[in-house]
């Protein structure tokens, strides 16, 4: 098996990663009366794909995804341990969604001494750059990091005050007047110290353990940062019904318009050298006739012909299947 030790490129420091995609979905039903929402189709992809390439572009190879008892064995399913992209991913239960800051217990294990980045399953990030931000996040991180993102109606959110070099100043949560119009988005990073200090986190009012709460410990240390997502890039919570389906037009536009494919997992862990083209091109022949797997099958080839990682394959192989212009074969029978 590959080695996948997580380390992001250039840090040297170990770094876990955690994907909490539980809850019960209910603002998504009927879609999620027997499935989890963060398996339900985001265009081309189920959605834990998309924060499962946040924490690749970090460079973060050791992942837990939390979810449901009923749910788990979906994931386990549709991701399997990771080795297929470089990666090793485990599984643990969230008995009942007891808040946020409750991944961090579970995950407590999952941690051990090293750094963790914590996303939720149900997150879209995408922008320039992207993978340079969160590996100097993680580079320079001593406390606790927190990306926040302009929004027009902030009210709605957790918002962060921030002063000219990106310290935490406060935090408000769905304030009446809100002192900045930056909400904090569902990925959070954190020093080692984030296991005891969401140790001692008690359940809030509503019976939850809340993850401003363990930010707030990290706020009075004065150990708090928030990075700005500014202009070009976009966060999308695909919590509602009209969420879910923007955010899919959203990344259907992008590819249709620019040939970007967003949180495609396979081609990141090739540029990531998780994996080589070899092993890209084998997981796009196993996708079939789909546009997705012709995609990665091109990929591997372009990366071949560019005189990439290709572990023996040739531009010679290159199938009909992968070249630019996709065509369906004809059916058999026809």
């Amino acid at each position: 098996m590959t080695d996948t030790t997580s380390r992001s490129p250039g840090t040297g420091r170990g770094v876990k990663g955690i994907i909490l995609a539980g809850g019960g979905g209910t603002r998504l039903r009927p879609l999620t009366g027997v499935l989890s929402k963060q398996v339900l189709p985001v265009y081309d992809k189920p959605m834990i794909h998309y924060p499962l390439s946040v924490l690749m572009l970090a460079g973060i190879r050791e992942i837990l995804v939390i979810s449901s008892p009923e749910h788990l064995d979906l994931f386990r399913r549709l991701l399997g341990d990771g080795s297929r992209i470089g990666l090793d991913i485990s599984y643990a239960e969230q008995p009942e969604p007891r808040g946020i800051a409750q991944a961090l217990t579970i995950g407590a294990g999952h941690i051990g001494d090293s750094q963790v980045a914590l996303i939720l399953g149900d997150n879209i990030f995408h922008g320039p750059g992207f993978s340079s931000v969160l590996q100097g996040s993680i580079r320079h991180l001593d406390g606790c990091v927190l990306f926040g993102y302009p929004v027009s109606d902030p009210w709605r959110y957790g918002v962060g005050e921030i002063d000219d070099q990106g310290l935490l100043l406060s935090i408000e949560e769905k304030p009446s007047r809100p002192r900045s119009n930056l909400a904090i988005t569902g990925l959070y990073l954190y020093d080692n110290d984030v296991v005891d200090i969401a140790a001692d986190i008690r359940p809030s009012a509503r019976g939850e353990l809340e993850i401003t709460d363990v930010n707030q410990v990290y706020l009075e240390q004065k150990r708090a940062r928030l990075t700005e997502l500014g202009r070009g890039f976009a966060w999308l919570d695909m919590g509602t019904h009209d969420s879910l389906l923007q955010a899919g037009q959203y990344v259907q536009l992008l590819g249709q318009r620019q040939g970007v494919r967003i949180a495609c997992v396979e081609e990141i862990a090739l540029r990531m050298g998780f994996i080589d083209a070899d092993a890209l091109f084998a997981l796009g022949r196993e996708y079939g006739n789909s546009t997705y797997g012709a995609y990665l099958m091109e990929v591997a080839s372009r990366t071949a012909g560019e005189g990439g990682p290709t572990g023996g394959f040739t531009e010679a192989r290159r199938p009909e299947s992968a070249q630019r212009t996709w065509r369906q074969p004809p059916r058999k029978g026809r």
